[in-house]
């Protein structure tokens, strides 16, 4: 006789609304690209394109890490460029110095992590401000040991970050290994579901005993050391950066986690769906820049792409339907 279990039923693991979005939006994306710019697909196109995505994808993880913690951090410019002055400028082409330099790009990305969380968590001070003290001092420190010139990085940092492996540039696989280690501590520990219940209402969890400043100075803590990972990354895979190259992934670090579905308010993050909006948006510039749409123009769709973003996940639209459906004159019937 088989035996029938009932009441028992496993719970249905359904994709987040931000996943579904963004995913049709890639595809439907992709559908254009082949259709009104092909040399945007081409094998040397997507090459060209999959590292910059990478390094997006982990900014906007960090990025989202903070976000979950209903704050925002706005001194990605200044962690990613001192990580990239400190591994190009201070090796200065010797090999045997990468490892160091590294290690120090780390040590100033977790002092800079935790200041943030001081000011934020410990004085109360409003995230915006903190962030943006924070990022003029790193670019006092990018100044200070890079003097604004850029500086040629390893050869061996190049064949790691910048090279191939399988046909895939290397730092695809950097950027996956991140993003499983993001997902599982996130999502499949009892740490990580604390770390969202925290975000989510501060409130609640601090009258239940958890550790609200600890875990909000965490989430801006990890966000620099991942900023520092992305640097690390762009400085090999650019081979020779500015010292200003973190600039141009502020607005797209916030968009990729508004795209993928995770609420400015705090509360659950969704790192599968900000990695493939970091694909989303990297393609939407490849797109741009094959049609020949200027770099201005470039950046207004980044911002576009973010307030469609906010508009999808913070605007109720049933509420705002039934304010226009509720405004429309009723007929009034009349009997004779």
């Amino acid at each position: 006789m088989e035996r029938q279990v009932t009441g028992l039923k496993r719970p249905r693991r359904r994709a987040s609304k931000g996943l579904i979005t963004v995913g049709v939006a890639l595809v439907i994306l992709l559908v254009a690209s082949a259709v009104l710019a092909p040399s945007s697909l081409s094998q040397g196109a997507v090459l060209g394109m999959l590292p910059f995505a990478s390094v997006l994808a982990v900014v906007g993880l960090g990025q989202m890490l903070v976000v979950q913690q209903g704050g925002i951090d706005l001194s990605v410019p200044g962690a990613v460029s001192l990580a990239i002055v400190i591994v190009s400028r201070i090796p200065n082409g010797d090999n045997a110095l990468l490892v160091p330099a590294i290690l120090l790009a780390f040590g100033f990305a977790a002092a800079a992590g935790l200041l943030n969380g001081f000011l934020v968590g410990r004085l109360g001070l409003n995230a915006i401000i903190a962030t943006l003290g924070t990022n003029a001092l790193l670019f006092a420190a990018v100044l200070g040991i890079s003097g604004g010139s850029p500086t040629t990085t390893t050869r061996l940092l190049q064949s790691v970050a910048g090279g191939l492996s399988f046909g895939i540039p290397n730092s695809v696989f950097f950027a996956a290994v991140v993003s499983v280690v993001v997902i599982v501590l996130v999502k499949k520990t009892v740490a990580g579901r604390r770390f969202e219940a925290i975000g989510a209402n501060p409130t609640a969890a601090r009258a239940t005993g958890l550790r609200v400043r600890v875990h909000q100075t965490a989430a801006y803590v990890w966000a620099q050391l991942l900023y520092c990972i992305a640097g690390v990354l762009l400085a090999g895979i650019t081979a020779q950066p500015t010292a200003f190259q973190g600039n141009t992934y502020l607005i797209p670090a916030v968009a990729v986690v508004v795209l993928g579905g995770t609420s400015l308010l705090g509360g659950r993050g969704f790192p599968l769906a900000t990695v493939v909006a970091a694909v989303f948006l990297s393609q939407l510039d490849q797109f741009n820049l094959a049609v020949g749409v200027p770099y201005a123009v470039r950046t207004l769709v980044q911002a576009a792409a973010l307030a469609v973003g906010v508009a999808l996940y913070t605007i109720d639209w049933s509420r705002v339907r039934g304010r226009f459906t509720s405004s429309r004159p009723t007929k009034v019937a009349t009997t004779v």
